[in-house]
């Protein structure tokens, strides 16, 4: 397996991966299948391009034979006062890919790339109340709750709550 930066040319394979872990996991997201799958392609383009030309990365773990396998971006905040502070967003494993050590994997090169930065102190994230797996490994990372949204999103009108988590980088 390999971790590596995404850019424009991961265009299509990126956007396949996303919209079927969308589809396939509704509640750990806070967009929607059908809210994604309705965007034009070029949507995805730009959301590469400014991942691809920083700061921040859009991250993807790739099989030896070229497939995406797994996601996570780390969104750098941009106002002067919240530049310390940055968010890991989009994390997914492919299902047949699990328990294979890939998201961990990831995860680890997202905080490398937070601690790279030089600026950042802090990466953020939520996880879904009842995501049990995912809430092991950020635990697992380093990453602490530090507080709950009741009814963060709604998915087919049922409510799921966020726990939000905080990683200090110093």
């Amino acid at each position: 397996m390999t971790v590596r930066r995404l850019g424009r040319v991961d265009a299509e394979p990126y956007r396949a991966f996303r919209l079927t872990a969308l589809r396939e996991a509704p509640s750990a997201f806070t967009s929607s299948h059908a809210e994604e799958s309705a965007k034009p392609p070029a949507d995805t383009l730009q959301r590469l391009a400014e991942a691809e030309d920083g700061p921040g990365a859009l991250l993807g773990a790739f099989s030896g034979d070229g497939t995406l396998l797994g996601t996570a971006g780390l969104r750098v905040h941009r106002r002067d006062q919240e530049r310390h502070k940055a968010t890991l967003y989009g994390m997914a494993v492919a299902r047949a890919a699990g328990g294979r050590g890939i998201g961990r994997a990831l995860v680890e090169r997202v905080l490398a790339t937070a601690a790279e930065d030089g600026r950042l102190r802090q990466v953020l994230l939520t996880v879904s109340k009842g995501n049990e797996p995912a809430l092991r490994l950020y635990t697992s990372c380093g990453f602490e709750v530090w507080g709950r949204e009741p009814r963060a999103v709604l998915v087919d009108g049922q409510a799921v709550a966020k726990l939000h988590m905080v990683r200090l980088l110093d």
